[in-house]
């Protein structure tokens, strides 16, 4: 039986990429110079698109393709991923949440902690000789004790916020709805009111066209002059000019990024705020989450054509 034809959008780890070429015909399709040939060379055996959060599949992708099947999408987030188009063709859509939730809440904690603690900056007064030649480091802002805001508390919201009681923190988040499991913390329905009562603001909501921008100037300028804005979400939850513009003048404290628009091509006015700590998009950076997340892209797969239930459906 000939193996069922897999168009490869980007690049995975090389224990992916090998259970993959062992079980499928994987077309490269990000390696290819001249992709429309490639694709006009390639459609009719494609059946299935395996791909990653930030490339997702685009309208034009998914419609170039006619007999394509699934979607499986190495990331939890699929707002990439063209889903009006996927259900009007009756294509399957999967994602790999969970496995990377609690690796992402602990990125969020620790850019937290880095950058109120100075930790960076620290470091390379150490490595400078600045501590030798100029004495102790700048003192800089205790994290215990402090009001954290969670913008979103889904499943990565929620593990945000349950390291965070560990730092004697007084909780609030911002949902569609109240949930039972936050216990004593606070609902706040509205997302400036949020950061009103945030010294911390962590945006973990998945992006949708309606939470594009939600944090915007006047949920910025409500953090205030003294808060910290952290994203482990989707850059499109946040209007970035209206961020750099209020860290350029001083009306946001700090923000802790882990994801652009356009990154890795990121607006090069970051690069000259001494305000941020910016992040490569590692949150789910370690080797047990990405072996998971690699596992359950293909599992996906091998589950749709084998006619059993897919492990993670969005669609």
């Amino acid at each position: 039986m000939s193996k069922i034809e897999i168009l490869q959008v980007g690049p995975y780890p090389s224990w992916d990429e090998e259970r993959l070429n062992e079980n499928f015909v994987m077309h490269r399709y990000f390696e290819a110079d001249d992709k429309p040939a490639f694709l006009a060379e390639n459609v009719a055996g494609i059946r299935g698109i395996a791909t990653r959060g930030e490339l997702g599949a685009s309208r034009a992708l998914i419609e170039a393709l006619p007999n394509l099947e699934i979607i499986s999408v190495y990331g939890v987030g699929y707002d990439a991923v063209d889903l009006a188009a996927a259900r009007e063709h009756g294509i399957r859509v999967t994602n790999t949440p969970d496995v990377l939730t609690k690796d992402v809440a602990d990125l969020g904690v620790a850019m937290m902690l880095a950058l109120s603690r100075g930790m960076i900056g620290a470091e390379r007064w150490v490595r400078s000789g600045d501590w030798a030649a100029k004495g102790l480091y700048p003192l800089q802002r205790r994290a215990h004790g402090k009001r954290a805001g969670i913008l979103g508390l889904g499943r990565i919201g929620f593990e945000v916020a349950r390291r965070l009681a560990g730092f004697d923190m007084e909780i609030a988040y911002c949902n569609r709805s109240p949930k039972a499991v936050a216990g004593d913390w606070k609902f706040l329905a509205d997302p400036v009111e949020l950061a009103k009562h945030s010294d911390f603001l962590f945006v973990a909501l998945a992006a949708t066209p309606d939470t594009r921008h939600i944090v915007n100037r006047q949920v910025i300028e409500a953090l205030g002059p003294e808060g910290m804005l952290i994203n482990i979400s989707r850059a499109a939850n946040i209007d970035e000019d209206a961020l750099i513009e209020a860290l350029q003048d001083g009306r946001l404290g700090s923000a802790a990024l882990d994801v652009f628009e356009g990154e890795p091509k990121l607006d090069p006015r970051f690069l000259t705020l001494d305000n941020v700590l910016l992040q490569p998009h590692h949150a789910s950076g370690t080797y047990e989450t990405r072996k998971a997340m690699g596992k359950l892209v293909f599992d996906n797969l091998a589950a749709h054509f084998a006619g059993r239930d897919l492990p993670t459906p969005v669609l």
